[in-house]
């Protein structure tokens, strides 16, 4: 079994397009077990199968530090049909990354998320038409006036993709908000990357938005141009496997405060 999540993790564990890649090539395997549940364990909350524990691909337990968190990775396994899919266990497949990845690394991946504080999502806006300028100010206005008002980081707009230096009391400002521990920082690092956006994933994590304000801010441009030219399938089904991955980071976050 931790060879099917071996497969899908792929060299970057926490990057969810990678994930998606992966699966496309990895053979299924067939459900072996009857019933998932929890039990408590030293590692905090472990995942079971038919009473027995549950292993991550680097063999370490696949445990949460909450109940909450326990019970709905073993809803995944739970929901499995007659094959199991990885890519149908998004929470799952974050646990595997935070314990077999994140714990020994944690500040290398919180740094790593931080990258996203120097050329956000939010700083650069369109110059035309006025509604998508308009909604950009709408979604992305309140969480850049939070970080100034409430962290003391002032950053710089500009229009267009050209880079703009920001400040470097604004970046030290909002990394001083960071999470510090493996599973916060872990689940904090895929908000990040989905989204484009670090302030939008620490508008998140400090509950200035909710889930929802936070996916309908990072699609701003995205839905703008849904509006006008239509959906395609393909991209619209990578969005629906990237909003799942980020509903269990998500969840994550608020299941750790």
């Amino acid at each position: 079994m931790r060879e099917l999540f071996d497969e899908v993790a792929g060299k970057s564990p926490l990057d969810p397009r990678e994930a998606s890649r992966k699966s496309s090539r990895t053979p299924l395997r067939k459900r072996f077990y009857t019933s998932a549940g929890v039990v408590e364990a030293p590692d905090g909350f472990a995942v079971t199968l038919d009473g027995k524990p549950v292993r991550t691909p680097g063999r370490n337990p696949l445990a949460a530090p909450t109940r909450e968190l326990a019970e709905a990775m073993a809803a995944e396994w739970q929901a499995q049909p007659e094959m199991i899919d990885p890519m149908a266990m998004p929470l799952t497949r974050l646990a595997n990354s935070v314990i077999d990845g994140v714990a020994g690394n944690v500040q290398a991946v919180a740094d790593d998320a931080a990258k996203y504080f120097e050329t956000d999502l939010l700083f650069y806006r369109a110059g035309f038409p006025e509604e998508l300028i308009a909604k950009q100010a709408e979604h992305w206005d309140p969480v850049l006036r939070w970080a100034a008002d409430d962290l003391g980081a002032h950053f710089i707009l500009t229009e267009g993709v050209i880079h703009v230096q920001q400040p470097e009391t604004a970046v030290a400002a909002v990394r001083a908000a960071l999470p510090a521990d493996a599973w916060p920082v872990g689940a904090f690092h895929v908000v990040t990357t989905i989204t484009g956006s670090a302030l939008l994933a620490l508008a998140l994590k400090h509950r200035t938005l909710d889930e929802a304000q936070v996916w309908a801010a990072a699609h701003v441009d995205e839905d703008w141009n849904r509006e006008k030219w239509g959906i395609d399938d393909e991209v619209e089904a990578r969005r629906v496997q990237r909003q799942k991955d980020f509903e269990a980071a998500a969840l994550v976050l608020k299941a750790l405060g």
